[in-house]
């Protein structure tokens, strides 16, 4: 009766000497002297683990006898915490408790909201031992780990092909099953990856939000920006490792690098010939279709490849 009454009183009669905690039990005076003394007295037959409080060590039994005793009324699902059934029903209630006193955004969980807030704090607590680079979310730190051990966890069953992240394997399994989720609501045309569907969109909005600080030229995705700052540094770092000639773009090495193989992959559906480049082939194939899409503006005539225009053009100019 007498715990009861302090219920009331508010009394906390019992003092950690070494914080100067205090409460309202003995035993939970004693069992917080443990967060000093490191004593860890109970430990599961099991694994060997050891934990500071007997009620940690019943919870943490349930990973072993696999016992979920906290039961969702309303769709059965069942869980080992009573918090996590907590916070699983507000799911289907829609409850959101926890808000973000900058932006006034809500949240089911309160470790979300913990995480959020970061982005207006600009904290990274988690840093890499190895290189020093801080982030937000103890996930993506353990993510960039892999980075520098090299380690590939996420397999593919198809292929075998190994991921560094979750993620990539669920988008590289589409490769395989064809699934294209991100669809666009204007045309219809579909997506593997959602960044895909946003660049796409782009092409509908004509937006171009990436920037060259040099000429302001504007650009639709990220690494066409980053291709064209290579014209104003005149930076070329991929390299032919035959002839050591250095190029801007991968895939004008990719090209130039069949100058030495031999390598044309680029077929003619109705003779057969071979091409190095695309456009090769397809200027080849209007000697089939008889299609001249350069026109004259002059004299009306047509021509096959815009070369041949543009020195036709010429005969205009002397001409005049």
């Amino acid at each position: 009766m007498l715990q009861h009454i302090r219920t009331h009183t508010g009394e906390k009669p019992y003092f950690c000497e070494v914080c100067g905690s205090s409460f309202k039990r003995k035993h939970h005076m004693l069992e917080h002297m443990r967060t000093h003394t490191k004593e860890k007295p109970y430990s599961c037959e099991v694994c060997g683990r050891s934990l500071t409080h007997k009620k940690t060590l019943v919870t943490h039994m349930r990973i072993h006898t696999g016992e979920k005793p906290y039961s969702c009324e309303i769709c059965g699902s069942s869980f080992t915490l009573k918090k996590n059934m907590l916070q699983h029903v507000q799911t289907h209630t829609g409850e959101k408790p926890y808000s973000c006193e900058v932006c006034g955004r809500s949240f089911t969980h309160k470790l979300t909201l913990v995480t959020h807030m970061r982005i207006h704090t600009g904290e990274k607590p988690y840093s890499c031992e190895i290189c020093g680079s801080s982030f937000k979310q103890k996930q993506h730190m353990l993510q960039h780990m892999r980075t520098h051990t090299g380690e590939k966890p996420y397999s593919c069953e198809v292929c075998d092909q190994s991921f560094s992240h979750k993620n990539t394997l669920v988008s590289h399994m589409r490769i395989h099953t064809g699934e294209k989720p991100y669809t666009c609501k204007l045309c219809g045309s579909s997506f593997k990856q959602k960044n895909n569907l946003l660049q796409h969109m782009r092409t509908h909005t004509g937006e171009k939000p990436y920037s060259c600080e040099v000429c302001g030229s504007s650009f639709k995705q990220k690494h066409h920006m980053l291709e064209h700052i290579r014209t104003h540094t005149g930076e070329k770092p991929y390299s032919c490792k035959v002839c050591g000639r250095s190029f801007s773009h991968k895939p004008t090495l990719v090209t130039h690098v069949r100058i030495h193989t031999g390598e044309k992959p680029y077929t003619c559906e109705i003779c057969g010939s071979f091409f190095t480049l695309k456009k090769n082939m397809l200027q080849h194939m209007r000697t089939h279709t008889g299609e001249k899409p350069y026109s004259c503006d002059v004299c009306g005539r047509s021509f096959i490849r815009k070369p041949d225009l543009v020195i036709h053009m010429r005969t205009h100019i002397y001409a005049g």
